[in-house]
């Protein structure tokens, strides 16, 4: 269970510093990430995480990591009347999709960098396929890359919910799932 533990973890320290946001309450998130058998699992600077009874991560040696799939948060709204974020669609989607590979290189460096899996883009016997997402995505003063001088100040860079799930890659079995929240503050001027 250690290794799932690494995992986790180190998906996080290539993310921000990482409270669930996508359930209600905590009943049913917690139904939500229990729901094919998983049980909680504590894991030190995650909100949440639930594993397989009995899950190892032993028999991997090689991990493929998905694309990091982007969700902004649904009151994000860069163009409601009277903001100053006028961002076209294009530009929104360029956030997300900058986004999701700053993560994924990120991640991938990290697991370089201090594990010993070798990171794949195939499935296989002893490959372990990591599904990350980042959802509820809120950046409080996105650069659209503006002409000019400008300056904007903020309490906050903004927030995200990270969920990710485990998975064996030939048989699809889920091993683990995780759901983190952070919100980066901005550095004091």
């Amino acid at each position: 269970m250690n290794t799932i533990r690494f995992v986790l973890t180190a998906f996080l320290a290539s993310t921000l510093a990482v409270a669930p946001a996508f359930a209600q309450t905590k009943a049913d998130l917690e139904e939500a990430m229990s729901y094919d058998g998983l049980k909680r699992i504590e894991v030190k600077g995650l909100d949440l995480a639930f594993a397989r009874p009995g899950a190892t991560l032993a028999a991997y040696k090689k991990v493929l990591v998905e694309p990091v799939e982007v969700a902004f948060h649904k009151d994000w709204d860069p163009t409601r009347t009277g903001s100053r974020l006028k961002l076209s669609a294009t530009e929104r989607e360029n956030i997300r999709s900058g986004v999701a590979k700053i993560v994924h290189e990120e991640f991938v460096k990290v697991l370089q960098a201090k594990s010993n899996y070798k990171v794949v883009s195939e499935a296989g016997p002893d490959v372990l396929r990591v599904k990350p997402k980042i959802l509820n995505l809120f950046v409080n003063a996105p650069d659209a890359g503006s002409v000019g001088r400008s300056q904007t100040y903020t309490v906050s860079a903004g927030e995200m919910t990270l969920f990710m799930e485990l998975y064996d890659s030939e048989t699809g079995a889920v091993l683990a799932r995780v759901v983190d929240r952070a919100r980066r503050a901005t550095p004091s001027l």
